[in-house]
């Protein structure tokens, strides 16, 4: 079982950055590849970044690919997602999700298990 808390969201300026932060509990984290997703109103969630369970593979979404870097500490039980040079269309709920243990992270969101409760990233134009 993981239980994920996301943080760091908020209003920013185009052009600007935010790091938004994962804090997992349960002892699966280092067995869990994990996952970023975001949802705009109106549309469907989706896929923006994916960490493999050694932290040593990535894997971008082409819309935030060169901007955003996702990353992960294993001493901290948590993921971050790092956005710079943020556009309006950015503007989300951000929600990081938990691969069923063992197993890689994949670009849907059947393929994540564990869910947050998301973190709102609003950027200004």
């Amino acid at each position: 079982q993981v239980q994920l808390v996301e943080s760091g969201g908020g209003l920013v300026q185009a052009g600007g950055s935010l790091r938004l932060s994962c804090a997992a509990s349960g002892r699966a984290f280092s067995r869990s590849a994990m996952g970023w997703f975001r949802q705009a109103p109106g549309k469907e969630r989706e896929f923006v970044a994916g960490i493999s369970r050694s932290g040593g593979s990535t894997l971008y979404a082409d819309s935030v690919k060169g901007r955003f870097t996702i990353s992960r500490d294993s001493a901290k039980n948590t993921v971050y997602l790092q956005m710079d040079s943020l556009k309006p269309e950015d503007t989300a709920v951000y929600f990081c999700a938990a691969a069923p243990t063992n197993r890689d992270y994949g670009l849907g969101c059947v393929d994540y298990s564990y869910w947050g409760q998301g973190t709102q990233v609003t950027v200004s134009s």
